[in-house]
């Protein structure tokens, strides 16, 4: 998956109307919210934005012919092959209409020209899966755990041996099960989180 590693804006000027792009990275709803409430100006004419967070998505016009402000801002999102990003363009308008092409193509073109500019970023897509075995095979687990990249978060002893809650790239997934399994004579286990 790509990303912004960092923050972007820009500012265009269309026809007399001035239309300024933010763009970010955003990992849950509420960043959304977040992220449009520290860019959003409630003087201008219009602050319209789309977001794609895990394949979902959506779009706000806010108050623009419909679909002529919103989608296209996430037109330029999918375009970049963008996830967990955001884009705000705000209008301030110039008291020339554009008419809806001319919309689609200030709001799609400011937010394409915001990710052009950005800095980004590749994320590999990561699962927690817990890992289970008897104490006499842990320092075979971390050794494991450690060349295929998983971060552990969490480690409990109880009477039946470890526990560990990990969190791993998925590619690594299928060679850190084959790792432990010969590491481990079959006895170590990865589960559900």
């Amino acid at each position: 998956m790509k990303t912004l590693s960092a923050p972007a804006s820009i500012e265009i000027s269309i026809k007399r109307s001035r239309f300024v792009a933010h763009a970010a990275r955003v990992d849950n709803q509420a960043e959304t919210l977040d992220f449009f409430e520290s860019v959003a100006d409630p003087a201008a004419t219009h602050n319209c934005w789309a977001w794609m967070l895990d394949h979902q998505y959506r779009f706000n016009d806010d108050g623009e012919p419909a679909s002529t402000a919103g989608r296209p801002i996430l037109a330029a999102i999918e375009g970049k092959g963008l996830d967990h990003a955001m884009v705000v363009v705000t209008r301030y308008f110039g008291g020339v209409k554009l008419g809806v092409g001319g919309l689609v193509r200030a709001y799609g073109g400011s937010a394409a020209k915001c990710l052009d500019q950005a800095s980004l970023l590749e994320v590999l897509p990561t699962c927690e899966r817990t890992v289970t075995a008897g104490f006499e095979w842990t320092g075979q687990i971390y050794s494991a755990l450690d060349s295929c990249s998983a971060v552990k978060l969490s480690e409990r002893f109880r009477d039946d041996g470890i526990h560990i809650r990990v969190q791993i790239p998925k590619n690594e997934l299928p060679r850190l099960k084959t790792l432990l399994q010969d590491a481990t004579r079959g006895e170590a286990k990865v589960g559900a989180p």
